[in-house]
């Protein structure tokens, strides 16, 4: 294959006029199909990964990992909603959220970076990076409407400055920065599109500007700008997309912004897998003849708390796991897999490794779980009761304020006697229903209808309804949460509700602690704690045999979400997660908790899948 340039080049600039992107100063040009950086001919070898997605300590040991693939750049995306959560805070750009430190460290790790900043971004993230406090209202999202265009502005006035800061031209590692992310499969708003472009501009940013769609004509159509680099996002079939791309932009280098190596996991499914001689294929054709990749995802990390998005089929919601490994190069907890050496190969890489195959893991153990108290009653402890609104209907997520977790709703009917019908006309996404504290049964929209025995009295009614996780692309972006339609009785609706938001990601560890002391534990939910004792610090991965589905917190962080019906079984606890000596894992069960927690050597993320995305 052709040789390969790396990052930083110390050959002297070519004297050859280069036509540039949008500016003279920016680090990354063009002209007749091929790409060059400060002059010199180049390639884009990018491999994703969120900083959103690895524990800060770990941020330099996965970035030398990329960079003892061979890669030369490093890509990410930047999730608004992780930044600002509510309206009436400003951004935070500190701790897990110190995006600046992230590109610095990739910087004294000699690698390059591109930026994604959206302000949508799909990446199977939690409303594709929209803030729930903005798709809330009414507003045509991702459009020239001026009720989106506003906010992302201000958005944009605290993010962009400080990206723009860490240009190539201001001494720093950013050579290129996307415009939206992938327009083309969602509208056709050029407006929009020049807007988003001109903002950047505007903020600062001089390096190359470009866009990235999937290779149709439809989305490529809807999503590019005249003047603006394209490039494509794929899984397959790169010699159609080149074709189709100089076909449209004959004087422009082929830039694969994401080549899907592998793919994410949805729950109830099985475990996407791609067979190593399939990616490597690909990205052999991509890299053909000059071609600029980046690999998505090179390292794909954990969708920690409740960040993991959704996707919807006619309807049917298909939310995200916590692990986000993506069956990459450089697995969820950084071990280099087969896929590795063989990508390796390909980009011509055969020097000494700087990083361990893997990092050290615990010892694998069995724990008690010590079931400390029931579900309502520990939800109860930990809501503040000035934060329950009182109303005929019961509240959404948004009117509650509430992003991601749980809305307790509690209703006072009187059930006439016999037999009768509970129905909730629009549950999103899940909700357990008690009567009286008694668990009645489980609703969701495929199956919203719970028979309801009546005896005359009055019963306490409530239904406590579980955001599974904001869909990330298509049309459904924004979509609320919460119960949406009216519960009926029969023909009957329930009015006179008190709606409680109950925000699991917020928790602070007394809020926790408060949950744990909510009461004693007499059903088979609630809140459960085991002890692990370490002598150092390292990995491990948790799984909880005969327990159904529920959350766990590791010293008080909320690591995920866990689901007995898969495809993942265990969840990945970094070691900065742990300490010397004493560990509290919490476990919130919603339905059947099981007596142990395992720490288990090696990951299990369920039974695999071939899987290759491919456009028609």
């Amino acid at each position: 294959m052709a040789s390969i340039t790396y990052a930083r080049p110390v050959t002297e600039p070519s004297t050859t006029p280069i036509s540039p992107a949008h500016t003279t100063t920016a680090a990354l040009t063009w002209q007749g199909g091929r790409l060059y950086r400060q002059g010199v001919p180049h390639r884009i070898l990018s491999g994703a990964l969120h900083y959103f997605r690895v524990h800060p300590d770990l941020w330099r040991d996965r970035i030398r990992r990329l960079a003892d693939l061979g890669l030369n750049t490093v890509d990410t995306y930047v999730p608004w909603n992780f930044h600002q959560p509510h309206a009436d805070r400003a951004p935070r750009f500190d701790g897990w959220r110190d995006l600046e430190r992230f590109v610095r460290t990739v910087d004294e790790e000699g690698l390059d970076v591109v930026l994604r900043p959206g302000p949508y971004i799909c990446a199977e993230w939690s409303n594709g990076g929209l803030p729930s406090w903005l798709t809330g209202r009414d507003v045509a999202l991702r459009s020239s409407d001026p009720a989106f265009t506003t906010p992302v502005g201000r958005w944009f006035d605290e993010l962009i400055p400080r990206l723009a800061a860490l240009q190539a031209c201001e001494g720093g590692p950013v050579v290129a920065v996307q415009v939206e992310n992938e327009f083309g499969s969602f509208g056709d708003d050029q407006a929009y599109l020049r807007w988003n472009r001109r903002a950047l501009i505007a903020r600062g940013i001089r390096e190359l500007l470009f866009t990235a769609d999937g290779p149709t004509e439809l989305m490529l159509d809807g999503g590019t700008l005249p003047g603006t680099l394209t490039a494509v996002t794929l899984g397959s079939r790169p010699d159609a997309a080149r074709e189709l791309l100089a076909a449209r932009r004959p004087a422009e280098p082929f830039v694969v912004a994401e080549f899907w190596n592998g793919w994410f996991d949805h729950w109830g499914e099985r475990h996407h897998v791609r067979e190593v001689e399939s990616a490597v294929g690909t990205l052999r054709g991509i890299l053909a003849d000059g071609g600029s990749v980046s690999i998505y995802m090179a390292h794909g990390g954990t969708n920690f708390g409740l960040w993991a998005g959704a996707n919807e089929d006619q309807g049917r919601l298909q939310p995200v796991v916590t692990s986000y490994d993506s069956d990459a190069p450089i697995a969820e907890d950084g071990g280099l897999t087969a896929k590795f050496f063989a990508v390796r190969e390909a980009l011509g890489v055969h020097g000494p490794l700087r990083s361990p195959a893997r990092l050290p893991t615990l010892a694998p153990a069995r724990v008690p779980l010590d079931h400390r108290a029931d579900l309502l009653a520990g939800l109860r402890s930990a809501s503040a009761p000035a934060s329950t609104s009182t109303g005929p209907r019961p509240a959404t997520f948004e009117q509650l304020g509430l992003d991601a977790g749980m809305v307790l709703h509690t209703a006072h009917p009187r059930i006439p006697a016999g037999e009768h019908r509970l129905l909730l006309t629009d549950v999103r996404d899940r909700a357990l229903v008690f009567v009286d504290g008694a668990l009645l049964g489980v609703a969701d929209p495929g199956s919203p209808q719970l028979p309801l025995h009546g005896t005359g009295a009055v019963v306490r009614l409530e239904v406590l309804v579980e955001n599974l996780g904001r869909v990330n692309y298509g049309p459904g972006i924004g979509g609320h949460k919460g119960l949406l339609g009216p519960v009926l009785v029969d023909r009957r609706i329930v009015q006179g509700w008190d709606s409680t938001p109950v925000a699991l990601q917020e928790w602070s560890a007394a809020e926790l602690s408060e949950a744990v002391r909510g009461g004693p534990a007499t059903t088979d939910a609630g809140f459960a704690v085991a002890t692990v004792q370490v002598d150092a610090p390292a990995d491990t991965f948790l799984a909880l045999p005969g327990s159904s589905r529920g959350l766990v917190w590791v010293n008080g962080f909320l690591l995920g979400r866990y689901w007995e019906i898969g495809p993942q079984v265990t969840l990945y606890c970094p070691a900065p997660l742990l300490r010397a000596g004493e560990n509290t894992v919490t476990v919130l069960e919603l339905e059947r908790l099981g007596g142990i927690l395992e720490l288990r050597e090696r990951p299990e993320l369920g039974p695999p899948q071939e899987y290759v995305e491919e456009f028609d």
